[in-house]
């Protein structure tokens, strides 16, 4: 499968940023958040959602035995290992100890990443050591 360009993701992923927080909305500059950020970047650079995403809670990931995110995600993009993950891929976090993947965001430099965060919206920050060693999936924007 051909991947999309990453600077391009990078740049269409920027140009969400100071968009507010808002739940499961993906809206450029009027709220998104993590997933509906991925998907507002997917939307420009793939095309149209293969699939309606349906409604979730806000703790919706804390416990269970599938890894849903990281699922759907495997069905539309190349999965690559985490440690490989370059600028322009897709990053799923586990935000606690073996708990499922929640929370999304995109490679935007070697150690900075771009994401959709409760109270503060979309940011761009540095991959710290506690956000990096959180990283569970990495996938890749396939080409249009």
């Amino acid at each position: 499968m051909k991947t999309a360009d990453p600077a391009r993701v990078i740049a269409v992923a920027r140009s969400w940023l100071g968009t507010p927080y808002h739940d499961q909305a993906s809206l450029r500059g009027v709220g998104c958040d993590c997933l509906g950020l991925a998907r507002g970047v997917w939307r420009e650079i793939v095309g149209p959602e293969q699939f309606p995403i349906p409604p979730y809670s806000r703790d919706w990931g804390e416990t269970g035995p599938r890894e849903v995110l990281a699922e759907g995600a495997r069905a539309m993009m190349p999965g690559i290992a985490p440690a490989d993950a370059l600028p322009g891929a897709l990053i799923l976090f586990r935000m606690m100890p073996r708990a499922i993947a929640k929370h999304v965001g995109i490679l935007t430099g070697p150690d900075t990443f771009l994401h959709a965060y409760e109270r503060l919206g979309v940011i761009e920050e540095p991959l710290t050591p506690t956000w990096r060693r959180r990283i569970a999936f990495a996938f890749l924007f396939p080409a249009r």
